[in-house]
């Protein structure tokens, strides 16, 4: 039997894997389970299947909370260690404020969208519900509970009631601290970081059971929810869709490209998987381990970064949320009850919807953020009660925006500081069933421009 040949010396480097069977990717998988729920989730309606309709709402319920399991742990960790990572970056005042100021920039131009959808579409005019049977939601907004939400009363109660918007506070709070403190805080750092690796690695096992909680979950949704329920709100409801998707598809391209300087099919094909899991699951929360990594390892930004950005962005970046749909809701209510809006009121929910969109973390997601604005406005609180029988419906799309927007503005952060390696926002996105190369840090992060990470604080 004759010998193989030598490997040649670019062989003699590289380490094949066993060539696997016909393997479907992970986006693929939940493309798929989504049209086997679209499917199941008919029959059991169709056909009157208790059983079925009960095993798809079990197995939805289940998948939703394993994610949120581990949510309070997450936050607090990726927010320490992101506060101690960041301490070693010369820069770390300018990214804070950029980050904070391109949330803002693109909150107020997808309220702008919701806006002005409502205004052309005019989604509450000549629509007939029943008044009398609409009532305020069990938890409503304002600002009152806004601004004392921030600080918890008992740190452990933060985190056995996971009101992330305080843990987020205490994360804060412990990792300035521990900056401060320098050497003697370091155990207390590095427990951290063993902490959020641990974490992120179970969580990463749930995540692979998401074509199974799609599955139980859009199924769930087409039982529950028919054509008659949506009928009288079907307006509203193509209005929240189609203002999510001019927010994903241009105003999120549109600023990748003329100020990140970044191609947006490119990002979409890196964030893509976190965008979906964001639609079946709708938790942003949830859905942030998998948005990191998509973040760090299939677009390329720096990891110190990320591990800021992301984690603020799941508790205050809610554009379908916290932009879109208030205003596309407050136009439907107001017209409902025979209420005009003037110049100032369209005014105030662009200033709410910009400001007040953390609301959305600390409290019971885009309902508290809608009664927030109808309070603001002086609209009837009950007219919130009207659209809570369609919420899971739009909330799908609305989550999805916030994750894709999450992930977009801090990209652009990135590529506009000279953090973004665009060696790997370039190449292939890797794919995702399978550990990955460690993800770039600012360290290693491939300068998106001439200017580089030495910029000094303005």
């Amino acid at each position: 039997m004759s010998s193989p040949a030598p490997a040649t010396e670019g062989e003699a480097t590289t380490t094949r894997r066993p060539r696997r069977g016909p393997h479907l990717s992970f986006g693929a998988q939940i493309l798929l389970a989504l049209a086997l729920g679209l499917v199941v989730g008919w029959a059991a309606r169709e056909y009157q299947i208790g059983w079925l309709s009960a095993t798809l709402a079990g197995v939805g319920s289940l998948f939703v909370q394993l994610l949120k399991l581990a949510v309070p742990p997450l936050v607090f960790t990726a927010i320490v260690v992101s506060v101690a990572n960041l301490r070693n970056v010369e820069n770390a005042a300018r990214l804070v404020g950029q980050t904070l100021l391109w949330f803002a920039i693109s909150g107020f131009l997808s309220v702008l969208v919701g806006l002005g959808l409502g205004l052309a579409t005019n989604p509450g005019r000549g629509v007939t519900l029943d008044l009398g049977t609409a009532k305020a939601p069990d938890h409503t907004g304002s600002w009152t509970d806004f601004l004392s939400g921030i600080v918890p009363t008992n740190p452990v109660g933060a985190f056995v009631e996971g009101n992330v918007l305080q843990i987020v506070f205490l994360g804060l709070v412990a990792g300035i601290a521990a900056v401060q403190i320098g050497a003697k805080a370091e155990p207390f750092v590095r427990l951290s970081e063993s902490v959020l690796e641990i974490t992120q690695k179970a969580l990463w096992w749930v995540i692979r059971l998401a074509p199974l909680g799609t599955l139980g979950l859009i199924g769930h949704a087409v039982d529950g929810y028919g054509w008659d329920l949506l009928r009288p709100l079907a307006t509203f409801t193509v209005d929240v869709y189609v203002g999510c998707a001019i927010v994903l598809f241009v105003v999120y391209p549109v600023l990748l490209a003329v100020f990140g300087k970044v191609n947006p099919r490119r990002f979409y094909a890196g964030a893509w998987p976190a965008i979906q899991l964001a639609f079946v699951s709708r938790s942003s929360v949830g859905t942030m381990p998998l948005t990191q990594r998509v973040t760090t390892e299939r677009i390329g930004v720096a990891r110190e970064y990320a591990s800021f950005a992301i984690p603020f962005g799941a508790t205050s970046k809610m554009d379908g949320c916290a932009a879109v749909y208030p205003a596309l809701a407050a136009i439907f209510v107001a017209q409902i009850f025979g209420v005009d809006l003037s110049f100032v009121d369209y005014a105030l929910i662009a200033f709410v919807s910009v400001v007040g969109s953390a609301a959305t973390a600390g409290l019971t997601g885009a309902i508290v953020m809608l009664t927030l604005t109808l309070s603001t406005l002086g609209l009837p609180l009950a007219g919130a009660g009207l659209l809570l029988a369609i919420d899971p419906i739009v909330d799908m799309m609305r989550t999805a925006t916030n994750v894709a927007g999450q992930s977009a503005m801090t990209t652009l952060v990135a590529a506009r500081e000279g953090i973004l390696d665009r060696r790997v926002f370039d190449a292939p996105p890797v794919s995702l069933d399978e550990d990955a190369a460690p993800a770039p840090s600012i360290a290693t992060a491939a300068p998106a421009d001439s200017r580089t990470r030495e910029h000094v604080d303005a």
